[in-house]
């Protein structure tokens, strides 16, 4: 039988995961965070295991037909770096990823110390291009 995936929603509250975070500006930097992702996604924020806060949602399907639900953005504050969570990669990103600032990334995470050190406008446009990725690639599935 397949394992049943750890990182999934929660009932717990964003706003307390939140006011937890002991760091000042890091508690800041999410809640900045959390406000853009709500704008782009149009979703409220909810929680995705103990520590990312996910925005919107959708049906992965792996190769293998097994199907998973997902958020289609989504961050978490974690001790190295606020990481957000963007689908598809950054292939396609180039042109927006020179102009974002300090960073680093993985296959889909992108990796801050603080928002002051990236250019917000161009945040919102990676988080926008994100979702648009996912929200075309579930459609011509269907």
């Amino acid at each position: 039988m397949a394992k049943e995936l750890k990182t999934q929603a929660t009932g717990r509250s964003v706003d307390k995961f939140l006011q937890g975070i002991k760091d000042e500006g890091a508690r800041e930097d999410c809640m900045t965070l959390a406000k853009v992702m709500t704008q782009v996604t149009r979703s409220a924020p909810r929680m995705w295991g103990p520590s990312i806060v996910g925005f919107g949602e959708y049906k992965y399907r792996y190769p293998n037909g097994r199907e998973m639900e997902w958020f289609l953005a989504g961050f978490s504050p974690r001790k190295q770096s606020l990481t957000l969570y963007l689908m598809g990669g950054f292939s396609e990103s180039g042109d927006l990823m020179q102009k974002l600032g300090k960073h680093k990334t993985g296959k889909s995470c992108l990796y801050i110390k603080a928002i002051d050190d990236v250019h917000l406008p161009t945040l919102k446009k990676l988080i926008k291009q994100s979702v648009d990725r996912v929200k075309k690639f579930e459609a011509d599935k269907r």
